[in-house]
């Protein structure tokens, strides 16, 4: 396995004082991701949860559903021309039975990327695809309800639980947490995609999909494809320390995903979904 972070020789300007020191530095590979043997994509990644990560990628992709969709995850031996492993090549095996997509160029170009989908045709194939209904009429009773307060403490127990953090300053995390508060689990990575995949990927893993009772908090921004993947994996609320884009609030509106930006101190800006947060009963705008 590649090492999370990796150390390098800095030359460090401090009050007109030149020195030289080493620095911390988080570790970026590329990950190919195999399904039953065939490439399917590549991701630049920190090392670590390589299988979580794989799984939760074909998650948000609506190839995997449950652990018993799932045979095995393996790191591809001989991944280099003199034979050794790079640990940097994963293969899914799906279990008998489970469909497996159409690995075109086209497919294998886009995941690639790693930058989402976009436009409309996006959002119909999220719509289509997403095992588990988040949309409900606003006068129900929704299993899910978390109150400001709470989400406004969910930032800081987020940034006390990022390891990683501290030594390199240079790494998103996702967490989930429960409607309490609770910190079920958190991921990061270089990516911020990654961190919501591997923390996808490890609730495959465990049979707990769909994550009906869970809230997101990603630290960075709330991007369409991010919204994605909460949608995919039944995931009721997403809350982001930054601003959301513009199609990923219309994707909350259209699959009823609760959808919070700008979450800082005691403020918060909901986008979609507030009938899942204990607001003021009068709400005013200008």
């Amino acid at each position: 396995m590649g090492r999370v972070t990796e150390r390098r020789r800095v030359i460090r300007v401090r009050d007109g004082v030149v020195g030289t020191r080493p620095d911390t530095l988080v570790a970026e590979e590329p990950l190919e991701i195999r399904l039953n043997g065939r490439p399917l994509a590549i991701t630049m990644r920190t090392p670590g949860d390589d299988f979580a990560l794989a799984a939760g990628f074909l998650v948000s992709e609506g190839v995997l559903g449950s652990a018993d969709e799932l045979a095995n995850i393996v790191y591809c031996a001989g991944a280099t021309e003199d034979g050794s492993n790079t640990y940097n090549v994963v293969d899914v095996k799906l279990a008998p039975g489970v469909p497996v997509p159409d690995i075109t160029l086209e497919r294998n170009v886009y995941t690639t990327s790693s930058c989402g989908l976009c436009g409309k045709a996006s959002l119909d194939a999220v719509r289509t695809t997403a095992r588990w209904r988040l949309d409900e009429p606003a006068d129900t009773c929704a299993p899910v309800r978390i109150t400001p307060e709470t989400l406004t403490d969910l930032p800081e127990r987020l940034r006390a639980a990022q390891r990683v953090f501290d030594r390199t300053g240079g790494l998103h995390a996702a967490a989930l947490f429960t409607p309490e508060g609770e910190l079920l689990d958190i991921r990061e990575d270089v990516g911020r995609h990654n961190a919501v995949d591997k923390l996808v990927g490890r609730a495959v893993q465990q049979g707990a999909l769909p994550l009906s009772e869970a809230v997101l908090l990603v630290s960075g921004r709330a991007s369409f494809e991010l919204a994605q993947k909460a949608v995919m994996a039944g995931i009721p609320v997403l809350a982001a320390v930054s601003a959301p884009s513009s199609l990923a609030v219309d994707l909350a509106n259209e699959a009823g995903l609760t959808l919070v930006g700008f979450l800082r101190g005691t403020s918060m800006n909901v986008y979609a979904g507030e009938h899942r947060l204990a607001l003021p009963t009068a709400v005013g705008g200008s």
